[in-house]
């Protein structure tokens, strides 16, 4: 059974920087596309990052573009994010998943395995 399993959430100040692992097991990771995703409270979960199977191409939405950087390692089958100058509206639980070969980076229904999260609160 694919497990997806996020680390590295916490609480930090406005500005700060960040960096949220992804260990995946029981997937064949070095194919497969991956994205990081957020739910902030009383919101719908939104696209963070996305990354191809090979790290060739990455995807982000305009409120992330330049603080939030989405890597992988398939080697250790492991996924990141790195969160820079991060602002109180970053505050969410962040989530990775794996994407399925059709469909939006973008939309939440093109992904088929999820993580449990880790909660990344981002005050002064």
């Amino acid at each position: 059974q694919v497990q997806l399993v996020e680390s590295g959430g916490g609480l930090v100040q406005p500005g700060d920087s960040l960096r949220l692992s992804c260990a995946a097991s029981a997937l064949v990771f070095s194919n497969a596309n991956m994205g990081w995703f957020r739910r902030a409270p009383g919101k719908e979960r939104e696209f963070v990052a996305g990354i191809t199977w090979n790290g060739g191409n990455t995807y982000y939405p305009e409120s992330v573009r330049g603080r939030f950087t989405i890597s992988r390692d398939n080697a250790k089958e492991t996924l990141y994010l790195q969160m820079n100058s991060v602002k109180r509206e970053d505050t969410a639980v962040y989530y990775c998943a794996q994407k399925q070969y059709s469909g939006s980076w973008f939309s939440s229904s093109s992904y088929a395995y999820w993580g449990q999260g880790t909660q990344v609160t981002v005050s002064s």
